[in-house]
């Protein structure tokens, strides 16, 4: 029985009606996603001209020749040599550099052994030690700065550079641990098996397998711990005594009776080294490591 040329006709229109259905729906799923894309690239620019639009104004202002106010008057270093000739802002710099290398250095090496035990060994409280990390992590600043103000007041423990060099290792420990935690666990465990086959011992295995290949990570929490200290203010106005001060609390301070210029530009300054640090932290963290020969 053959087909009749209105039964063809009618399904060839069939078809090209359905076919320009679907042309028609995918127009409209194209123009929607092009329409969400809008819309999330213009979120996406609206929140960083929020987030980094007061960071550029400080350091446009570092510049003005003005010394009160937002009117620009001039370019001019004057507040650059006017920060570096104050004895006792510069004082207080070095204060938050040393605290901050001591700190990181202290917190590097504790989070770097709690990490590498927890991996390596199996002990009592192993899995708590871990948790502890994340839940310091969580834990709001003021209530670490409350309990550690009452842990020095129970011991009688003069408030100075000892405390807040104790709070900011306690700051800067969980991270540590958290970064090279997860740089551990990937791993290849053939490579530690191996090595205790040959006989090495746990000392020559974290020298020669582990450090090697843990070392960007360990950096990068060194600079995680670093920035911390530098930038803690929360716990340092609690636990700091009056014969140690630090940037965030002299800022502080400063700020309440009028940002001055010197301000704009040490803030200028301080971020420029945070950025190099964040650079030099993807660097080391993304850099392949070798493994050094015994």
């Amino acid at each position: 029985m053959g087909w009749r040329s209105d039964d063809i006709h009618m399904g060839m229109s069939g078809s090209s009606v359905g076919s320009d259905a679907r042309v028609s729906r995918q127009k409209r799923g194209v123009g929607r996603g092009s329409l969400s894309r809008i819309i999330g690239y213009s979120y996406l620019l609206f929140g960083y001209f929020v987030l980094y639009l007061p960071i550029v104004l400080i350091a446009v202002y570092s510049f003005n020749s003005a010394e009160r106010g937002t009117l620009w008057c001039g370019f001019t270093l004057r507040w650059y040599q006017e920060l570096f000739t104050n004895h006792g802002l510069m004082t207080v710099t070095w204060h938050s550099f040393v605290l901050g290398f001591l700190a990181a250095g202290l917190a590097t090496v504790l989070g770097t052994v709690i990490a590498t035990a927890v991996f390596r060994y199996r002990f009592l409280a192993r899995q708590a030690l871990y948790n502890m990390s994340n839940v310091l992590i969580l834990m709001p600043e003021i209530i670490v700065a409350v309990f550690l103000l009452l842990l020095y007041t129970i011991i009688d423990m003069s408030l100075g550079f000892w405390s807040l060099l104790i709070a900011h290792v306690a700051l800067g420990v969980p991270f540590v641990t958290i970064t090279v935690f997860g740089r551990v666990v990937v791993l290849d465990s053939n490579l530690i098996e191996a090595a205790t086959d040959l006989g090495a011992s746990d000392w020559i295995i974290w020298r020669y397998v582990l450090l090697p290949l843990l070392w960007p990570a360990i950096a990068v929490g060194w600079i995680l711990s670093f920035t911390l200290s530098m930038d803690d203010f929360m716990v340092s106005y609690f636990v700091g005594g009056p014969n140690f001060n630090i940037l965030p609390s002299k800022i502080y301070s400063m700020a309440r009776f009028g940002v001055r210029p010197e301000i704009n530009a040490l803030c200028t300054l301080i971020l420029l080294f945070a950025v190099i640090a964040i650079l030099l932290s993807y660097y080391f963290l993304n850099r392949k490591v070798k493994v050094t020969k015994i």
